[in-house]
């Protein structure tokens, strides 16, 4: 069985499996169509066609680091063999593609069992932090969980409100506190809300400021530590949250994320309206953090957990048939 053919049936058995396609229509229809134009002509790997390659693979967000490395292994791979036909190398470029995600484990997402599980949602403003929130706060509910949400973005102009229509909306409580006030003042009165009331699952949304990295550090470090001093070993996760719209520039803010404070897992959010689906791989492959849920939609149900299999059907949908 091909490789394609073997992804083929892993999607048949999933659930979510038309959610992805369509999440990731611009991605497979802009990388597709490129990669297919490099079958007229065919004459194997050469530098020519690894250097187009290359080019289709940055316009995708793959990233340098990472595309440079599927670009080599793909040489590496084919040079095994003595004929290949083209619908061969792009099963070997999907199959490469894949290897490059599992080179590093992805750590599950542990609840806490003896209390509620805090989660920190932090990430630049206008990635979506409060919607996914909301998004993430339906996603909870539907596996039976009771869930709190943390208003502790008390910087943006409407942020409280804005997550507060949401709860209210979901039938779940709101915790804030006043606008401009102090977040970790806000933090502490939600994890004893939790805790007070019996929570599974505390959503915390933090103002996203990334204009001085010093200030950001030090609000971080201060949220967590009135956390760690509420519920014990809270926040249990750190959750990065970015627009996959933005690119590599996305790419540029989990470093500093990561700098600052130990960021556990990713959302890419708007994944539905950009053609940069690469960027998963880019994330893993640099910076080696899971990417744990995709915005694939506009509704409160399209918050999806990332699946590697359904991701790589996906993107490769324009270039399964080749010949």
């Amino acid at each position: 069985m091909s490789f394609f053919d073997t992804l083929k049936d892993k999607f048949s058995k999933k659930k979510d499996g038309d959610r992805y396609l369509s999440g990731f229509n611009k991605t497979s229809d802009t990388m597709g169509k490129k990669l297919n134009k490099m079958a007229f002509g065919f004459n194997g790997v050469t530098e020519d066609f690894l250097e187009e390659l290359m080019i289709v693979l940055l316009e995708s967000d793959v990233g340098i680091q990472t595309a440079e490395k599927i670009c080599d292994q793909l040489k590496t791979t084919v040079d095994q063999y003595r004929y290949v036909t083209f619908k061969d190398v792009m099963a070997f470029l999907m199959e490469i593609m894949q290897n490059i995600y599992l080179e590093s484990t992805d750590a599950p997402i542990v609840m806490n069992e003896n209390g509620p599980t805090v989660i920190l949602m932090v990430g630049v403003n206008g990635s979506g932090k409060t919607t996914t929130c909301a998004k993430l706060t339906k996603l909870y509910q539907s596996q039976g969980k009771k869930v709190g949400v943390v208003a502790a973005d008390t910087f943006r102009a409407g942020a409280i409100e804005q997550l507060a229509r949401w709860a209210d909306k979901l039938g779940v409580p709101c915790i804030k506190g006043r606008e401009n006030g102090d977040p970790s003042s806000v933090l502490v009165d939600g994890c004893r809300y939790a805790k007070e009331h019996n929570l599974d699952i505390l959503l915390c949304d933090t103002a996203g400021r990334l204009q001085n990295k010093v200030n950001l550090m030090n609000e971080l470090a201060k949220m967590r530590k009135v956390i760690g001093r509420e519920i014990e070993g809270a926040p249990h996760h750190v959750w990065l949250v970015l627009d996959s719209t933005t690119g590599q520039n996305g790419l540029s803010q989990a470093k500093i994320f990561q700098e600052v404070t130990d960021v556990t897992g990713i959302i890419l959010t708007k994944m539905d309206g950009t053609a940069k689906g690469g960027i998963v791989l880019a994330i893993k492959d640099v910076l080696h953090i899971p990417v744990y849920y995709l915005g694939l939609g506009e509704r409160e149900d399209d918050l999806k957990p990332f699946d590697l299999d359904l991701y790589l059907y996906s993107i490769s949908e324009g270039i399964r048939d080749v010949g």
